[in-house]
C-alpha cells in the first residue's frame, strides 16, 4: 500500500508470495515462568521425586522443584482441575478437569501426554500408588479402571468395571439410585488389589478386586459408637454418654465429605461428614470375625451446636517416633460462623479405637481462604526426618509449616509460616519497574559477570527452610548446557521494588539465578539519611559498554553505579540542588556508587545512556529533563518546564547524527582527524503527545512540536534504522487518502498538519542558530511515535522543518499500553503492541500493517492489569518478560529465535537416576526387613518410600515390577471371570532305562463321582481308632523290625523276575497314553467353549454398551 512512498531496491520489489503479510515462524511460546497463579486451588506431591504440583482453576499446573527449577503446563481448555496426582516416580503426571477430561502429563518431554474425556460426571479418582493404574468412581456409582499405556502414550479404560448393584449384591445392602462414588482409597499394604469404595449416602465397602466380593461393609445402620468426644478448644475436651439403644437418628443416611487411612495397615479409617461429624471407623476384619457386636466406631466433634460446617478435608499425618500415633487434619467440623482455621489432633490409636487417647487439639489460624493442603516428607540423610504441612490458600499464597512450626502451636502464640524460597519475588517486595538486558559476548563485563557467577554459585543450591532439615521440594536437575562455563551470561534481568532496591539475575537459560542485589540506604556527612534514597524504584537503564547502572525513583533522585568487579571503599558525590558533598556508600558483589544526584524533587519517569555511555538523559513528571555527566558525577544541563503548560515526560530515544564537513573549507591547521563531528541528540515525548529535540551536547532544546491533534496520550518515540529509506515527499501538499481495514483504519497523509498555528511547531529563542539549516547535512531518518490511540510515522527533517507531514498514521480501535521495537534474522524488524484487552499485536515496519496476534490470555492465562506496562520489558529480539501478580513469564513469539536454548537448556524434572535408586533401595529393603535398616544416602531413600515410618509393615509391599504385572491380570477380565487357565504339565523325561516317576495319576479326566454322605463323630473316632490299630498291628507303640523281616513282608515274588517288571511298566505306559489322549480332546472342548463365551461376552458387551444405566 506504501510501495509509492518508500524507495526500494530491486531485490526488495514484492512478489505474490510476499503480498501476504503474516509472518511464518510467529509461534508464541512460554521459555520462563516463575511464580504460583492466584488461580492455584489444588495440590500433589511425589515424595521420591520430590516435586510439588500446583494445579488451577485456568487449566494450568505449576511444577515445583529445587535449584530455581519450575514449570508451567497448560491445559487446551481453561478448565478447573479438581483432581491432581503424579504417577509416583514415574515422570508423569495425571489430572482431572470439570468437564471429566481426564490427562496425563509427560514431564521429562514437558507436554500433555494423553487425554481421554469420560462419559459421566466423575466424583472420585484415586491413582494406584507406585503404578500407572487408576481407579475412578462416577455419579452413577460406578467403580472403573484405568491404565495409562507408556509406549502407546495412550489412557485404556480396563475391562474391570464395577456397577453399583454387583457391590450391592456381593454385599447384601442394597444401594440406593443415583449415590455416586464419593471417595477410593487403596487400602495400605494391600498393593492397590482391596480399595475402599465410599457412597454419598454413607455406605462404605472394602472390595478385594482378587476375591471380586466385599469383604467389608460398612454404613450408618452398622454403628455402633464405643465414644463420642466433643471437643471444643485446645483445653475442653468432653466424652459424651452414649445410649446403647439404636439411635433412630445413627441409622439415617449421613452424607460423607472427607475420609482418609489414620492407620499403616488399614485398620482404622476416618470419615467426615457434611453434618460436621468426623467418624473413626475400625474396619479390622479380624474384629469382624470375632465379635460383630463389638463397638466399631467413636465419633468426634468440634461443637455441641447441630448447625456446623461440613467437614471438607481430612489427612492423616503418623508420628515417626510413636507407632500408631500421630496428627488429623481437619478443615470444616466448626460452628457455622466461625473463624476459618485448619484444626490439628494429636491421637494415639497405639492401641485401638478402644483405648482412643486424645494429647490435644490445636488450631492454625490461615493466611487467606482456605484451597488445599499436602503433608511433604522430609527426607534426608539424617534420622530426624519430619514432615511439613504445605497449606495453599487463596489467592496464590503457599504458606509452609516445618515441625518446628507445628510445634510451636502448643506455645500459645500464633506460628508464623516458613517463607518459601522465591526465585524471582513480584509480590513482596512489590515489583514496580524491570528491563531484560543482552550483554555482549566479549570484554570487560562479560568477564566480570563471569567471574561474579562463579563466586556466588555455590550459594544457588536448592534454598534451605529456616527450621531444621533439608527444603522437601528439591526434586528436578539442571540441563548439562546451563553448566557449560564456556557459554558465559548472555542475558540479565534488572528489577526495581518498591522498597527501593534492585536485584539482577543471570537471565542466560531458563533457570534464573540472582546474582546482585542493591540496596539504596544514602547518608550524608552527618549521618542523617537523605530523604528519598530509599523510596519506590521508579526507571532505570543498564549500559553493557561501560558496566554501568543507572537507577532513578519516584523522589526523583538518581543513582549511578558502575560494576567493577571489586568492591573499594571510596567516598561519592552527593549532588542536590545546593551543594555537592562527599558520602560513604558500600554496595556489596562488585558493585560500585559512582555519584547520587538529587536536583528535583520530581519522579523519574524515564531515563536512559547516550550510546557512549558518558551522559545520562533523565525525565520527570514535571516535564524537566536533566543531563548527567558520568565521569565528572556531576549535572551538565537542567532545563526549565520544555513545554507551557508543561506535561510529563513519558519516553525519549537517542539518536547519533554524523554532518558532513564542507569540502571547500579548509582543515585547521594540526588537525588530522578525519572523521565527521557527531552530535548526540534526545528525542524527548511528553505526555500529551509533544517530541522535544534535545541537543545532548549543551543541553539546549532544538525544537519542539505536537505531533498529534487527538487528546490520545502518548506511550513511547523510536527512532527506526537507516535501512528504511524515508521516502521523498512533494513540495506540494496533495490530499489526504485513507484506506479502511477490518481492524483499524490506516491513512496516509502528506499535507501539513492543519492544526492551528498556535498548535504548530514550537521553538525557543534559546535554542542553537539557525536549526533547519545545521540539519540540512545531517542524515534524514524516520521517527515513530505511539499514542494509546494511534500510531504516527514521521521524518526527522519534517519536523525539524516544522512541516509535521504525516508518512503514515494508524488510528487504533482498542488502547495500546506498551511498544517495543523488534528485530528478527538481523533482518525482518516490527512493532509490537500491548493493548489493555490483552492482545499482542505485530505491525510490520515501516508501513506498520497487521501481520500476526495473539493475546495474553491464550499464551498464559493471564488478564491485563492496570499498570502491567510498567513491568514488560523486551530487549528487541522477539523475547517478551511480563509480571501478574506473584508471577513472572517470558514469552518467546518466534521460533527462529531460541536464544534460551529450548529444549537443550531446560531442567529435568524427571530424574531417572533417582527413580533407579528408589526401586534398588525398595527391593533391598523388602529383602532386608528383619535386619537393622541402613543409614546415609540409601536409608534415606528407603525411608522416603514407605508408607508410613515407624513401622516395619509399613513398608510398601512388592516392587513395580512384581506388581504392574499382577495387577494387569486382575484388571484385564471383567469380574468373576477366569484370568487364566494355567496347566503346568511336566512329563519327564522319555528314557526308559531311568526310573521314572509317573504324575498323570493326578490330572482329572473324568468327572468325579458324588461324594458320599459325611461321616458322623462317632464314625470318624471309629475309623481314626482302626487306621491306628492297623498301623501299629494292634499295639500302642510303632513295633520294631529287623531287615530280614521288613524284605519278607514288602519283596515281590522272585516267580515273576524281570519279565513281570518289564510287563508293569509296559501297562503303566499304556495307561498313561491313553489319559494324555483323553486330556488332549478335553483341552479342544475346552478352547471351543472359551471361544464360543468370547463371542457371546462380546455379543453382551456391544448390548450393555447401547443401553443407559437405567436398564440395567
Amino acid at each position: 500500500m506504501f510501495a509509492k512512498l518508500f524507495h526500494k531496491t530491486p531485490q526488495q520489489q514484492s512478489s505474490p508470495e510476499d503480498d501476504d503479510p503474516k509472518l511464518k515462524d510467529f509461534e508464541p511460546r512460554i521459555v520462563v515462568h516463575y511464580g504460583i497463579p492466584t488461580t492455584s486451588s489444588i495440590l500433589a506431591f511425589d515424595p521420591l521425586q520430590h516435586l510439588l504440583a500446583i494445579g488451577t482453576l485456568d487449566g494450568r499446573i505449576k511444577v515445583i522443584g529445587g535449584d530455581n527449577i519450575e514449570c508451567i503446563l497448560i491445559s487446551p481448555k481453561p478448565i478447573p482441575l479438581k483432581n491432581l496426582e503424579f504417577f509416583q516416580n514415574q515422570g508423569f503426571l495425571v489430572s482431572v478437569s470439570n468437564e471429566n477430561d481426564i490427562q496425563v502429563w509427560d514431564l521429562e518431554k514437558r507436554r500433555l501426554a494423553a487425554n481421554l474425556q469420560w462419559g459421566s460426571n466423575i466424583s472420585a479418582f484415586s491413582v494406584v500408588c507406585g503404578t500407572n493404574y487408576m481407579y475412578v468412581g462416577d455419579e452413577y456409582g460406578y467403580l472403573s479402571v484405568l491404565k495409562y499405556d507408556f509406549e502407546e502414550g495412550s489412557i485404556q479404560p480396563m475391562p474391570y468395571q464395577i456397577p453399583p448393584d454387583l457391590i450391592s449384591d456381593e454385599g447384601g445392602v442394597q444401594i440406593p439410585d443415583h449415590q455416586s462414588v464419593v471417595g477410593l482409597l487403596a487400602q495400605p499394604c494391600s498393593s492397590g488389589k482391596r480399595v475402599l469404595i465410599a457412597y454419598q449416602n454413607g455406605l462404605m465397602f472394602l472390595w478385594d478386586v482378587s476375591e471380586d466380593k466385599a469383604i467389608l461393609i460398612r454404613g450408618p445402620k452398622d454403628l455402633q459408637l464405643k465414644d463420642e468426644i466433643v471437643i471444643r478448644s485446645t483445653g475442653e475436651i468432653k466424652r459424651e454418654t452414649i445410649n446403647n439403644k439404636p439411635d433412630e437418628e445413627q441409622q439415617t443416611e449421613k452424607e460423607i465429605s472427607a475420609l482418609c487411612w489414620v492407620s499403616s495397615d488399614g485398620s482404622i479409617l476416618a470419615v467426615g461428614y457434611v453434618d460436621g461429624d468426623i467418624l473413626l471407623w475400625n474396619l479390622s476384619i479380624n474384629n469382624q470375625k470375632t465379635n460383630k457386636n463389638a463397638k466399631n466406631a467413636v465419633k468426634l466433634r468440634f461443637s455441641p451446636s447441630d448447625k456446623r460446617l461440613p467437614v471438607i478435608v481430612l489427612h492423616w499425618c503418623p508420628n515417626s517416633q510413636h507407632y500408631g500415633s500421630g496428627q488429623l487434619f481437619v478443615y470444616g467440623g466448626d460452628d457455622l460462623g466461625s473463624e476459618e482455621v485448619l484444626t490439628i489432633l494429636n491421637i494415639d490409636l497405639s492401641n485401638g479405637i478402644e483405648a482412643l487417647k486424645f494429647i490435644k487439639r490445636y488450631d492454625l489460624t490461615l493466611n487467606g481462604s482456605y484451597a488445599d493442603i499436602e503433608l511433604v516428607p522430609n527426607v534426608g540423610v539424617t534420622e530426624s526426618n519430619y514432615t511439613s504441612l504445605f497449606v495453599l490458600t487463596n489467592p496464590g499464597q503457599l504458606h509452609v509449616y516445618d515441625e518446628e512450626c507445628l510445634t510451636g502451636l502448643t506455645s500459645g502464640p500464633a506460628v508464623q509460616p516458613v517463607q518459601c524460597p522465591v526465585t524471582l519475588p513480584t509480590v513482596e517486595p512489590n515489583m514496580t519497574v524491570s528491563k531484560l538486558c543482552s550483554v555482549p559476548k566479549d570484554g570487560d563485563l562479560q568477564k566480570l559477570l563471569n567471574q561474579t557467577v562463579l563466586a556466588v554459585k555455590s550459594e544457588l543450591a536448592s534454598p534451605k527452610s529456616p527450621g531444621s532439615g533439608k527444603w522437601p521440594v528439591s526434586g528436578g536437575f539442571q540441563s548439562q548446557v546451563s553448566s557449560d562455563e564456556n557459554i558465559g551470561v548472555e542475558r540479565i534481568y534488572i528489577a526495581g521494588y518498591q522498597d527501593g532496591s534492585v536485584r539482577i539475575w543471570n537471565a542466560t537459560f531458563p533457570v534464573f539465578s540472582l546474582i546482585f542485589t542493591l540496596e539504596f540506604q544514602v547518608e550524608d556527612t552527618e549521618g542523617t539519611e537523605v530523604p528519598g534514597a530509599s523510596e519506590r524504584i521508579s526507571a532505570l537503564d543498564f549500559n553493557p559498554k561501560t558496566s554501568s547502572l543507572a537507577v532513578g525513583n519516584t523522589c526523583g533522585l538518581v543513582h549511578l553505579l558502575k560494576l567493577v568487579g571489586k568492591t573499594e571503599e571510596t567516598n561519592v558525590p552527593l549532588v542536590t540542588e545546593t551543594e555537592r558533598q562527599e558520602i560513604n556508600l558500600h554496595h556489596e558483589n562488585g558493585w560500585q556508587s559512582t555519584a547520587v544526584i538529587s536536583v528535583l524533587n520530581s519522579p523519574v519517569l524515564t531515563l536512559q545512556y547516550t550510546f557512549s555511555g558518558a551522559r545520562v538523559i533523565v525525565g520527570h513528571e514535571c516535564g524537566k529533563a536533566a543531563v548527567l555527566d558520568v565521569q565528572s558525577s556531576s549535572v551538565l544541563f537542567l532545563t526549565d518546564s520544555l513545554l507551557n503548560p508543561s506535561s510529563p515526560i513519558v519516553s525519549l530515544a537517542m539518536k547519533t547524527y554524523s554532518q558532513k564537513t564542507d569540502t571547500n573549507v579548509p582543515e585547521p591547521s594540526g588537525n588530522t582527524s578525519t572523521s565527521d563531528p557527531e552530535t548526540e541528540v534526545a528525542f524527548l515525548l511528553t505526555k500529551d503527545s509533544h517530541i522535544i529535540f534535545l541537543d545532548c551536547n549543551n543541553g539546549n532544546k532544538i525544537l519542539s512540536s505536537s505531533v498529534n491533534s487527538t487528546e490520545s496520550t502518548a506511550i513511547s518515540v523510536y527512532i527506526l534504522d537507516e535501512r528504511f529509506t524515508v521516502p521523498e515527499l512533494p513540495e506540494e501538499n496533495p490530499t489526504n487518502t485513507s484506506q479502511e481495514t477490518t481492524n483499524e483504519k490506516e491513512s496516509l497523509k502528506s499535507t501539513q498538519s492543519t492544526e492551528p498555528e498556535s498548535q504548530s511547531t514550537e521553538t525557543e529563542e534559546t535554542t542553537s542558530s539557525q536549526p533547519i539549516e545545521l540539519w540540512k547535512n545531517f542524515v534524514d531518518s524516520l521517527v515513530l511515535i505511539c499514542c494509546e490511540g494511534s500510531l504516527l510515522l514521521y521524518s526527522t527533517k519534517s519536523l525539524v522543518q516544522g512541516k509535521e507531514n504525516v508518512i503514515c498514521k494508524i488510528d487504533l480501535e482498542k488502547q495500546c499500553r506498551w511498544t517495543t521495537i523488534f528485530k528478527k534474522n538481523e533482518e525482518e524488524s516490527g512493532v509490537v503492541l500491548v493493548y489493555s484487552t490483552g492482545v499482542i499485536e505485530i505491525r510490520s515496519l515501516p508501513d506498520l500493517k497487521v501481520v500476526a496476534e495473539t493475546d495474553i490470555m491464550s499464551v498464559l492465562r493471564w488478564n491485563f492489569k492496570t499498570k502491567m506496562e510498567n513491568t514488560i520489558s523486551s530487549f528487541g529480539n522477539g523475547h517478551i518478560s511480563m509480571v501478574y501478580g506473584c508471577e513472572f513469564a517470558i514469552v518467546s513469539l518466534f521460533t527462529s529465535e531460541n536464544d534460551f536454548r529450548i529444549p537443550e537448556g531446560l531442567p529435568r524434572l524427571h530424574d531417572k537416576v533417582v527413580a533407579e535408586a528408589a526401586e534398588a533401595a525398595l527391593k533391598f529393603a523388602l529383602s532386608q526387613r528383619k535386619q537393622a535398616p541402613p543409614t546415609g544416602i540409601l536409608g534415606g531413600i528407603i525411608k522416603g518410600i514407605k508408607r508410613d515410618r515407624g513401622n516395619e509393615n509399613e513398608y510398601i509391599e512388592e516392587t513395580r515390577d512384581v506388581l504392574v504385572p499382577k495387577l494387569e491380570s486382575l484388571f484385564s477380565r471383567t469380574p468373576f471371570s477366569v484370568s487364566d487357565l494355567d496347566l503346568d504339565l511336566d512329563l519327564g523325561d522319555t528314557e526308559f532305562d531311568m526310573p521314572t516317576k509317573l504324575v498323570v495319576e493326578k490330572i482329572e479326566v473324568e468327572p468325579k463321582s458324588p461324594s458320599p454322605p459325611s461321616p458322623t463323630p462317632a464314625q470318624t473316632e471309629k475309623n481314626k481308632k482302626a487306621e491306628r490299630d492297623k498301623l501299629l498291628e494292634g499295639g500302642s507303640e510303632p513295633k520294631t523290625r529287623t531287615t530280614d523281616e521288613i524284605k519278607a513282608k514288602y519283596r515281590k515274588a522272585d516267580v515273576a523276575g524281570a519279565a513281570a517288571a518289564a510287563q508293569e511298566a509296559k501297562d503303566k505306559l499304556l495307561e498313561r497314553q491313553m489319559k494324555l489322549e483323553k486330556l488332549r480332546e478335553n483341552a479342544e472342548e475346552l478352547e471351543s467353549g472359551s471361544e464360543n463365551f468370547a463371542s457371546m461376552s462380546e455379543q453382551l458387551k456391544k448390548q450393555m454398551e447401547n443401553r443407559k444405566w437405567w436398564q440395567l
